[in-house]
């Protein structure tokens, strides 16, 4: 347990992606199996352990120290595991003579049931040093907050094996923790794992942004262009009678699309924007698509009310046949000719945008058709379906950011590296009749500054704090008092749970406004205008 515990310190301290990838890497080769496969089930969100809840978490601690100090603590340092972690009382006479393992630590949470969980937890707690105890928490809550993804893991385990990570992905699917199959494959001592599972995930082919200069060295007969949908990005898979809808990381959305999978009577892999709404009517924005994501289960009343349907991009198998060799063109007229057979309420063709040339491109970026769209794809016309993101074949070629002027009126420590600093930032806007303003909150952003920035804006929030709700800090935000931040975000949509009624699509700090008297913050006309 303590080199898991070791592996996530280091994790958090460590700000380089190859920094991260390294650890993780020698992690995987210097420990024994089961152990690395559970390591690797926790950092990818595989793990679950279900009879220990962070409300529970709490009551334990509550239990061995004064609440109120606790909430202190807990504010001071803004992480519950490392807090807990750090004031849980020492029991040495608990401890074995034996460094307890990663894998019997699971096997005692995952077996434990609802009501002996708790106990289970503090035996554990009390047998841990604090860095063992600090793992073991972040085990339980199932947020480790290490700053790795799960495709960085699925890296790791491709450079432990000097394999291609898209093998990894095409895989990951049909195997479960603790992956001893397929560590025993990367490090040779076992054949590659047969696909087990059908309908599995096809590592996705992700574009580059169109930077100063790319479209000089390009010719516009050379690629098409597709509308840049406003969704998710998906991949609709149907074999064998097994259907299974993932995001473009490959976690399977199933649960949360029910009406979508219901229409996939295929055997196909389908690349293309999820949406919501009609594909021959009104499509829905995003804030109407965020009503069915990151649920298990939608109701029957929730589906009629935001149906959902699959934009189409590309074909990548149809029939057992593998297409993503093919050309785009070739892809294309496939796809056109599929699309025509399936269910017209759940998929549709994201059509080719015609041009002559990059300005007249650029124009229709600029002035879409559909509020929903975000811009332009640009696909070469012979460019194979490759994973990851290649250098050339496909571009993405976004509307510009729009700009705001907003107040700081809260912000919250950060976690990791970023714990002892106030890093995430929500900021409003004015409204109400002259003599009557107040701010109303527009968005929340962590990031878009630099290290340096942090540090001022950390300082200017210690020093102007009016009212403290646990990790969270009112800021002294009025027409001749505060910060203005300028603010760039991708779009706005009609909020029904916001105060100000909108809510901002990927906000974040562009410019700190330091001359900028707070008076002079943009008012929430100008945002609703944008909706308008």
């Amino acid at each position: 347990m303590n080199r898991f515990a070791e592996l996530l310190d280091r994790l958090v301290l460590t700000p380089s992606r190859n920094g991260k990838l390294k650890l993780i890497t020698d992690h995987f080769r210097a420990v024994e199996d089961p152990d690395r496969g559970l390591a690797l089930a926790a950092i990818t969100g595989e793990l679950d352990i279900a009879s220990v809840k962070p409300a529970m978490l709490r009551q334990l601690v509550s239990e061995r120290m004064d609440p109120i100090l606790f909430g202190y603590s807990y504010d001071y340092v803004g992480d519950l595991a490392e807090t807990v972690s750090l004031v849980w009382p020492e029991a040495p006479e608990s401890r074995p003579n034996h460094d307890i393992t990663l894998a019997e630590v699971v096997q005692k949470l995952q077996s434990a049931s609802r009501s002996d969980g708790p106990a289970v937890l503090a035996r554990l707690l009390d047998q841990a040093e604090t860095s063992a105890r600090f793992a073991i928490i972040k085990l339980v809550t199932g947020g480790l907050r290490i700053g790795v993804s799960a495709r960085l893991a699925k890296q790791a385990l491709a450079d432990l094996g000097s394999v291609d990570v898209a093998e990894i992905e095409e895989l990951w699917h049909g195997l479960t923790p603790p992956y001893t199959s397929l560590f025993a494959w990367l490090e040779g001592k076992a054949t590659k794992p047969e696909k087990a599972a059908r309908a599995l995930f096809r590592p996705v082919m992700l574009s580059n942004p169109v930077g100063d200069g790319d479209l000089e060295k390009l010719a516009p007969t050379d690629y098409a262009a597709e509308w840049k949908w406003d969704g998710i990005r998906v991949q609709a898979v149907s074999e064998g009678g097994i259907r299974r809808l993932y995001s473009r990381t490959g976690d399977d959305v199933s649960g949360a699309f029910p009406d979508v999978v219901a229409a996939m009577e295929f055997d196909a892999a389908l690349d293309g924007e999820l949406l919501v709404g009609s594909p021959r009517e009104a499509t829905g924005t995003f804030s109407d698509l965020q009503q069915r994501l990151n649920r298990k289960t939608v109701s029957a009343k929730m589906q009629d009310r935001y149906p959902a349907f699959v934009r189409c991009y590309d074909l990548l198998q149809l029939d057992g046949e593998d297409l993503r060799e093919l050309p785009f063109t070739t892809r294309r007229a496939r796809v056109e000719a599929f699309i025509a057979t399936l269910d017209p309420d759940r998929f549709d063709l994201s059509p080719l945008v015609a041009f002559d040339s990059w300005d007249q491109l650029e124009a229709m970026r600029r002035e879409p058709p559909h509020p929903i769209i975000e811009g332009v794809m640009l696909k070469r016309l012979d460019s194979p379906y490759l994973a990851g993101r290649p250098k050339g074949p496909w571009f993405k070629w976004k509307r510009d950011p729009h700009i705001v002027d907003t107040v700081l009126m809260y912000a919250q420590r950060g976690h990791g590296k970023r714990s002892s600093f106030y890093s995430d930032y929500t900021f409003g806007v004015w409204s109400g009749a002259e003599g009557a303003e107040e701010l109303v909150p527009v968005g929340k952003a962590y990031f878009g500054f630099t290290d340096e920035e942090l540090k001022q804006i950390d300082k200017f929030v210690r020093d102007n704090t009016v009212e403290r709700f646990g990790p969270v800090r009112s800021v002294r935000a009025d027409r001749a008092n505060g910060l203005v931040l300028e603010v760039a975000f991708e779009g706005l949509n009609r909020s029904t749970r916001h105060k100000s009624g909108v809510a901002m699509r990927f906000p974040r700090i562009s410019r700190l406004r330091w001359d900028k008297p707070p008076a002079e913050a943009d008012r929430i006309e100008t945002l609703q205008a944008l909706l308008d």
